[in-house]
C-alpha cells in the first residue's frame, strides 16, 4: 500500500469492524462514511478490526463495505498489513507491520472516526485507548459510552436524573445459575410478554420477545450468548420513536433533531436484526414522525436530558416508547449507526444537516474538544 503524501488536509483514522457481533453492521456504516466524508477536506485511513481484533490497513472503497443482495461484508485476515496505533503521547504516528519488512510509521494521525458498534468498541473500551494516547476521538467519552452500552446501569442512571424508565428485571450471572426460581418469580411480577436483551449488545442482538414462562429459560440463555448479564424488561404499549442528539459546538444545549418513528410490518414480532437491515419493504421509517407539537417538545426535550445526564459527547440517539404524551426512555445509543437506512442521519436530514455535514460536524466537534481526563 502506498505512503500517504504530506496534505494540509486533516488526516482521519476511519475505524471499524471489530469483535463483536455487530461487526458486519460496523462495516456498512463504514461505507456510508467513506462515501460521505469531504476529501477536499480529510485525508483518510480506513483501519479494520477483524473479528479476531487484528488491526489492518482496509480498502478505501465504500464498495467493498457496503451491504450489498444481503451479504454483509466482513474485514478479512488477509485484508491488509497489520496497523499499529498510538499508544503514548509522544506521537500520533500510524505504524505498519508487513512480513519480512521493517516496521514503518505510515502516517500520523489527527482526529480518529470510530465506527465500531458493541462491545469493544462503542462500550468504553476503544475510547479509554485513545485516552491514554491523547488522540482526539470522535463521540462520548470512556464512562458515558460504557454507562449507555449496559442496558442495566443505563436505566440506574436514568432513573436517578427523573428520567422515565420502564419497569424490568437485571439477571446476573451468578444469581441465574445458583436461584433460577426466584429469577423467574421475579420476572413473572412483570407480567406478560417480555423483552429478553443481553445488557451489553446492540442491534437487537440476542433480544427475544418472550410470551409466557415456558419459553423464559431459552430466551435467557439465548441472550447470555450474547453477555453473561441479561435484562428482561416488560413489554410497553406504545409507539416506537426515536431522536437524534448533537454535541453544540460552542458548549450550550445539545441540539436535537425532528423525531422518527419505527413502523414493524406484521412479518416481524419487533424491530429485530432482521428488521433494521434484511428486510426490506417490511419496516417503516417516518421522519419526520406525525406528532402533536406538544409530542415533539417533549421528546426532543427529554432526549436532551438524557444525553446531559450520562455527558454524553458528539452524537446519540436516544429511543423512547409514546403513550400519548408519555414518553418513556428505552435507550441511548451513543455510536448509533450510519448504515443507508439508519435513522440518526436521516433524523438529521429531516432537520436540515446533511450527511456530509453531519460528519464534518462530528470531526469538527473531537478536534475542537480538549482530550485527557473527560
Amino acid at each position: 500500500m502506498n505512503e500517504p503524501t504530506p496534505s494540509p488536509r486533516t488526516r482521519v483514522a476511519v475505524v471499524f469492524g471489530g469483535r463483536s457481533g455487530e461487526h458486519a453492521i460496523s462495516c456498512v456504516t463504514a461505507s456510508s462514511v467513506l462515501r460521505a466524508i469531504d476529501r477536499t477536506v480529510y485525508d483518510v485511513v480506513p483501519i479494520g478490526i477483524t473479528r479476531a481484533g487484528r488491526w489492518v490497513l482496509a480498502a478505501d472503497d465504500p464498495d467493498r463495505w457496503q451491504l450489498a443482495d444481503g451479504k454483509l461484508p466482513e474485514v478479512g485476515e488477509a485484508e491488509g498489513p497489520t496497523v499499529l496505533v498510538p499508544l503514548d503521547t509522544t506521537t500520533r504516528a500510524i505504524t505498519v507491520l508487513e512480513p519480512g519488512e521493517v516496521p514503518r510509521a505510515f502516517a500520523d494521525v489527527d482526529v480518529v472516526l470510530p465506527l465500531l458498534h458493541g462491545p469493544y468498541g462503542e462500550d468504553g473500551t476503544l475510547q479509554g485507548m485513545f485516552e491514554l494516547a491523547d488522540v482526539p476521538y470522535v463521540g462520548s467519552g470512556v464512562l458515558a459510552s460504557a454507562a449507555c452500552m449496559d442496558k442495566h446501569y443505563m436505566k440506574v442512571i436514568l432513573a436517578g436524573a427523573g428520567i422515565p424508565v420502564g419497569p424490568y428485571v437485571v439477571v446476573q450471572a451468578r444469581r441465574w445459575e445458583r436461584q433460577p426460581d426466584e429469577v423467574r418469580a421475579d420476572v413473572e411480577e412483570l407480567g406478560w410478554p417480555v423483552f429478553v436483551k443481553p445488557a451489553r449488545a446492540g442491534s437487537s442482538l440476542g433480544i427475544t420477545k418472550v410470551h409466557g414462562p415456558a419459553d423464559l429459560d431459552q430466551a435467557i440463555e439465548a441472550a447470555r450468548r450474547h453477555d453473561p448479564k441479561v435484562v428482561v424488561e416488560a413489554a410497553i404499549a406504545g409507539r416506537e420513536i426515536e431522536c437524534a442528539v448533537l454535541e453544540s459546538p460552542d458548549g450550550g444545549a445539545p441540539a436535537t433533531s425532528l423525531p422518527g418513528e419505527i413502523l414493524v410490518g406484521s412479518d416481524h414480532d419487533f424491530y429485530d436484526f432482521e428488521a433494521k437491515y434484511l428486510a426490506e419493504g417490511t419496516v417503516g421509517l417516518t421522519c419526520p414522525a406525525e406528532l402533536t407539537d406538544v409530542q415533539v417538545h417533549r421528546i426532543r426535550e427529554v432526549a436532551a436530558r438524557a444525553f446531559e445526564a450520562f455527558g454524553c459527547e458528539g452524537l446519540a440517539r436516544v429511543d423512547f416508547f409514546l403513550d400519548g404524551d408519555e414518553v418513556i426512555v428505552n435507550e441511548i445509543n451513543t455510536l448509533p449507526g450510519f448504515t443507508p437506512v439508519s435513522m440518526y442521519p436521516r433524523m438529521w436530514q429531516a432537520t436540515g444537516l446533511g450527511y456530509p455535514e453531519l460528519v464534518d460536524r462530528l470531526l469538527r466537534l473531537a478536534l475542537n474538544r480538549r482530550t485527557g481526563l473527560r
